[in-house]
């Protein structure tokens, strides 16, 4: 099991929540709406100056979906190619 953590600014948000859904059947997920933060290109803190903002996902899936999220994010990733989108992977142990 992994526990998958994708960071993004909020612009994807239903791409990438679209296609996971897609992908992976009856995937389960938390959804943080609004994350700030600085990434490596700029700030998204929902202020006038740094007026973007991020949202977080976090699911744990079993092994064999690890390489649909990768391409997944990676298909985004392709698509919106202007805007920040991280994926993290740990390997996590459900107890």
């Amino acid at each position: 099991m992994y526990r998958v953590e994708i960071i993004s600014n909020k612009s994807v948000q239903e791409d990438i929540t679209d296609a996971l859904e897609q992908y992976i059947p009856n995937i389960l997920y938390t959804f943080v709406p609004l994350v700030y933060g600085r990434g490596e290109e700029d700030y998204k803190l929902g202020t006038t100056t740094w007026p973007e903002t991020n949202f977080l996902l976090i699911t744990y899936i079993e092994d064999n979906y690890l390489d649909t999220v990768k391409a997944v994010i990676v298909g985004i990733k392709k698509k919106f190619k202007s805007e920040g989108i991280k994926l993290f992977v740990v390997k996590a142990e459900d107890i």
